[in-house]
């Protein structure tokens, strides 16, 4: 007879480890399958300044690891595995992976939503390195210098006015000629003095010598390029969440999984945290406090 866990958590980030920390913590047999390593998107950050009980700041591979380690110490294991396919449905949850197959009475979906990125060359290499997807992450090392946003929805624009606040100079570099934001954002955006719109343009190419140094855009109408010449650029042209391989599961439009703040799936015994479900804020503390609240639900479930 195969072993069934009590929970078995997907991706072990903010999210899933503090899930884990809750769900072993109670007794319960913990399994986090993890694709790369602790921390999820946290480690493509830098410094994290947000996240209560550090008053220096802590990297996002650091605090990843402490996460992982906390968990572990009440008796939570990991598994580095990429998962191919899951069968939610009954009350034996089976998940399979490159690995083999585990299975658990309750699932916890902590999965995450990864960047979108623009498919340049080099982007990857300059990732943190001038290249950034998250302004409330970043933007501090971009005090009183210029940067770009890429982007012209609601990410975009909320990045652009955070930014304006701390930077000398941002370019809102959108490849149409309206903003696809909802309206309450136009009027603060055009007051701005310090933001500067780039319309009908996309980014062609980063301007990198070995250090990042700017962005060269196109415009769309006219064909002319030109370079911008700036100390870091924000993609903000939306996130994709890892739910490619959920069947069964209720999706919004955009691909998150569709959980209140209970966390609770429309499947018995499964809950989704963190960035992967529908919420309004996606920040390294609320998924976390997800965590909590997953873990918590899925407790209960197990003892009716």
């Amino acid at each position: 007879m195969e072993k069934v866990f009590d929970v078995i958590i997907l991706g072990g980030g903010p999210a899933g480890y503090t899930a884990a920390l809750y769900t072993a913590r109670a007794g319960l047999e913990t399994l986090v399958i993890e694709k790369i390593s602790a921390g999820g998107q946290m480690t493509l950050t830098g410094d994290i300044d947000n996240y209560p009980g550090f008053p220096q700041g802590v990297d996002g591979f650091t605090l990843g690891m402490q996460m992982q380690q906390g968990a572990e110490r009440f008796g939570a294991k990991t598994e580095y595995n990429e998962i191919l396919e899951v069968e939610l449905e009954g009350k034996i949850k089976k998940i399979t992976t490159f690995g083999g197959d585990f299975y658990a009475k309750t699932v916890i979906i902590a999965t995450g939503a990864n960047p979108r990125e623009l498919g340049l060359r080099g982007e990857t290499e300059l990732v943190g390195q001038g290249v950034h997807y998250c302004a409330h992450c970043d933007g501090r090392f971009y005090k009183d210098k210029t940067v770009a946003v890429v982007g012209g929805g609601n990410s975009a624009a909320a990045d652009a006015l955070y930014l304006s606040r701390l930077c000398k100079k941002v370019y809102l570099i959108h490849r149409r000629d309206t903003l696809r934001a909802t309206k309450i954002y136009h009027e603060p955006l055009m007051k701005a003095e310090n933001i500067e719109f780039l319309w009908d343009s996309s980014v062609r190419e980063f301007i990198s010598d070995g250090s990042f140094k700017g962005v060269k855009i196109s415009n769309i109408k006219s064909g002319e390029e030109k370079e911008i010449l700036c100390d870091g650029v924000f993609i903000s042209i939306g996130r994709r969440p890892a739910t490619e391989f959920l069947k069964d599961i209720s999706l919004d439009d955009s691909g998150y999984i569709i959980a209140d703040e209970t966390t609770k799936t429309n499947i018995e015994g499964v809950f989704a945290a963190g960035d992967v479900r529908t919420k309004t804020l996606r920040q390294v503390i609320t998924a976390a406090a997800d965590g909590a609240v997953a873990a918590d639900k899925a407790e209960e479930y197990l003892q009716k």
